[in-house]
């Protein structure tokens, strides 16, 4: 039998259970990743206590992101229902409201107006790196649905609450409230494969906990991973932020910026308040959001009926189309 799309990677031979992988009391950090995390936490201070600063010409240094492995290729359109972005029968796939998917769409285009410091997603960098890696994800897509979500958790409401449709919450806004079992409880103890760094923006007391950065950072990765999502910034990357999101028009465009974000920051490197590329989203789109957003076109209406049977068949019509509505929302 294969193995379960949710299962993590296997645990270190040397450890005996799942647990020999969380970090231990008075762990530390070594080598670059020590200097990588004091330097976050001096950046920290010099902010709050405005007493330590490095400056160079253009500002205030902060630490660099994670190396960038792969300088992905501008996606190629193509014909409806043969692009490779294809769910597999173990997806999981989110299913948001209608309302949620029109405020979703004035949602994101508000962002382009909200500066954030690059010193405040500096913290989120080892989070990026260590759920990435854990789960074998590229960073950047990770990265750009942090963006999506929250912008990279600058939204006031991230650590706080559920969003407006009253269902998600956190940096990476998980679904808490679907049934019967929500997103959050399939992967919400993603945070155990990876080691959890001794700071980053915030963290919470009590784990897991969809407002604790490390927690959401892991179940996110490894959610893109359940969904087919690799180190290759692909069809399989578009799918992956397609699930996550909800498959409707709102989903498609949220796939669309997502991948071409990613994709962009793979070619002319990380940038937190650089627009997203519209050109780049458009090929994105048109190499999978348009075979996506004929999936969902409606079916073509049938010849109409002879007269005689008309009456008669307009009742199972109507049943048929209501039932197959209403599976397809028990299937998600």
């Amino acid at each position: 039998m294969s193995a379960s799309p949710l299962e993590p990677p296997a645990v270190s031979p040397s450890s005996s259970s799942v647990s020999a992988n969380l970090p231990e009391p008075g762990f530390s950090f070594s080598g670059a990743a020590s200097a990588l995390m004091v330097t976050v936490v001096l950046g920290v201070l010099a902010v709050a206590a405005v007493a330590v600063t490095w400056r160079e010409t253009s500002g205030v240094t902060v630490p660099a992101p994670p190396a960038i492995l792969v300088r992905a290729a501008v996606p190629t359109p193509q014909a409806v229902g043969s692009g490779e972005a294809v769910s597999s029968p173990g997806t999981i796939v989110s299913d948001p409201t209608h309302i949620q998917q029109h405020r979703d769409l004035a949602r994101f285009g508000s962002r382009l107006a909200v500066h954030i410091p690059a010193r405040w997603v500096a913290g989120f960098y080892p989070l990026y790196d260590t759920a990435a890696r854990t789960f074998s994800v590229n960073w950047l897509l990770l990265a750009s649905i942090h963006a999506q979500e929250t912008a990279f958790s600058s939204e006031p409401s991230t650590y706080q609450g559920l969003n407006f449709a009253h269902c998600c919450g956190g940096p990476m806004q998980f679904n808490v409230t679907n049934h019967p079992v929500s997103t959050w409880s399939l992967v919400s103890d993603s945070y155990r494969y990876g080691r959890r760094p001794a700071a980053y923006p915030h963290a919470t007391a009590v784990h897991p906990s969809i407002y604790d950065d490390f927690d959401a950072m892991m179940a996110a990765a490894r959610l893109l991973s359940a969904d087919g999502a690799g180190v290759a910034l692909d069809g399989s990357a578009w799918q992956a932020a397609y699930d996550y999101y909800g498959h409707d028009s709102t989903g498609v465009t949220y796939a669309d910026e997502v991948l071409g974000r990613a994709i962009s920051w793979s070619q002319r490197g990380f940038c937190v308040n650089c627009a997203v590329d519209s050109a780049m989203v458009s090929a994105a789109h048109g190499a999978y959001g348009v075979a996506a957003l004929a999936a969902l076109a409606p079916l073509p209406a049938s010849p109409a009926p002879a007269r005689a049977h008309r009456r008669r068949s307009s009742g199972a019509t109507a049943h048929s189309a209501t039932c197959a509505g209403a599976c397809r929302r028990r299937r998600r």
